[in-house]
């Protein structure tokens, strides 16, 4: 099978004339560092930062009935993509970098670089969702992250009042409910709290979003309060 790459959902098959002519490599992202050299004393002492953004380029040729607008309009884009030598997961990425639009059209093909963030996520796994009846107090969920390193998931919790979570027995946040029940979004990567509508609540979120994260291996969620509906997705991520 020839590679190919999908973005946001659409194959590089459907667009027409596009060929994939070669994948980038399968590779660990760069790991961002501060050294500081200290009198006295031999070498230095290096700080870890976390991992880095990094690029990946790939080659794209056109052959037959080929429109290079429809191509150039499905590649220069921003969102997620899976590349078919790791068809199983995805990157989170933006095209920065301008193609050579007249080598593309001259010689039919070209390289595309794309810029992507450092982890990788399922393209199958499904979000966790949790319905529980009325005068729930309590929920406790076992999530297992299935990657290589930490996970950053993000939870929608909906209920009343004052509802705190804990992860692996670590209180992790409070949230203020409205008394009617309400939903909030805890995107732990954006570290923001917001409505299914959009809009800000972190003024109803107390607590830590560097604690807010899952070990590889399975963890367990509990969500005390009055409380109707758990939802977690992101549960997974990788190098």
């Amino acid at each position: 099978m020839r590679p190919y790459i999908i973005i946001n959902g659409v194959s590089s098959n459907t667009i027409n004339g596009l060929l994939i002519q070669s994948l980038p490599p399968i590779s660990k992202p760069p790991i961002r560092t501060n050294a500081e050299e200290i009198d006295g004393r031999d070498g230095d002492v290096v700080e870890i930062l976390g991992f880095g953004a990094y690029d990946k380029t790939f080659s794209i040729g056109l052959y037959g009935d080929y429109n290079v607008n429809d191509v150039i309009a499905y590649l220069n884009t921003s969102g997620i993509i899976t590349f078919s030598n790791e068809r199983d997961k995805y990157y989170k990425f933006a095209t920065y970098q301008q193609i050579d639009l007249e080598k593309l059209i001259r010689f039919k093909q070209a390289q595309v670089t794309i810029h992507v963030q450092p982890f990788k996520y399922s393209a199958d796994e499904k979000e966790i969702l949790n319905t529980y009846p009325s005068g729930t107090t309590r929920a406790v969920i076992a999530v297992r992250n299935n990657g290589n390193i930490y996970s950053k998931p993000t939870l929608t919790v909906t209920g009343s009042g004052a509802v705190d979570i804990l992860i692996n027995n670590k209180p992790i946040f409070t949230l203020n409910l409205s008394a009617h029940g309400e939903s909030i979004i805890l995107d732990a990567e954006s570290m923001n709290a917001t409505a299914p509508n959009g809009n800000y609540l972190n003024r109803k979120v107390s607590g830590d979003y560097d604690n807010l994260r899952l070990d590889t291996g399975v963890n367990t969620i509990a969500v005390n309060g009055d409380i109707t509906d758990v939802d977690i997705a992101n549960y997974s991520r990788w190098i």
